[in-house]
């Protein structure tokens, strides 16, 4: 099997435990993949991160629509159905989960293709793509966040 990496660095700024409260240290790190790429990170806003970084819970609702998207491509593709766009304004939401825990608890996807014209599915064929797309997809089998498909 594959295997996947994330190098995860912070290092304390100058005031970040001036007065030893929670608002008093720096939330912001790096995250850098094995290509070089680099995501400036932090925790959400409501727990005193940085709102020009991105957070550990948009990571993991981006990766869950990124991994449905290239999933329903390949699902697309060997029904020899063309894709000319796909956009998802996914949806995440935090609540307590069923241990009473803080956790994302649901990730709506909100998917819009676009097809070749003379090729595209029907409505019930759409969804049969979508739901082969996401029993398929990885990080959605990774997961105990229940996952919405709007269509």
């Amino acid at each position: 099997m594959s295997e996947h990496r994330a190098l995860i660095e912070w290092t304390a700024q100058e005031n970040d435990f001036a007065g030893f409260t929670p608002e008093s240290y720096s939330r912001d790190h790096l995250v850098t993949f094995p290509n070089g790429e680099t995501v400036h990170g932090s925790s959400a806003v409501d727990y005193f991160g940085n709102e020009n970084c991105v957070d550990p819970e948009s990571l993991l609702v981006a990766a869950l629509s990124n991994c449905h998207m290239l999933t329903f491509l390949a699902v697309a593709n060997k029904q020899k159905m063309r894709v000319l766009s796909y956009r998802d304004e996914a949806v995440g939401s935090l609540g307590k989960n069923a241990e009473g825990r803080l956790a994302v608890t649901k990730i709506v996807l909100n998917p819009k293709v676009e097809f070749e014209p003379d090729n595209s599915p029907d409505a019930a064929t759409l969804a049969k793509m979508h739901e082969r797309a996401h029993k398929a997809c990885f990080i959605a089998n990774s997961i105990q966040a229940e996952v919405e498909v709007a269509s």
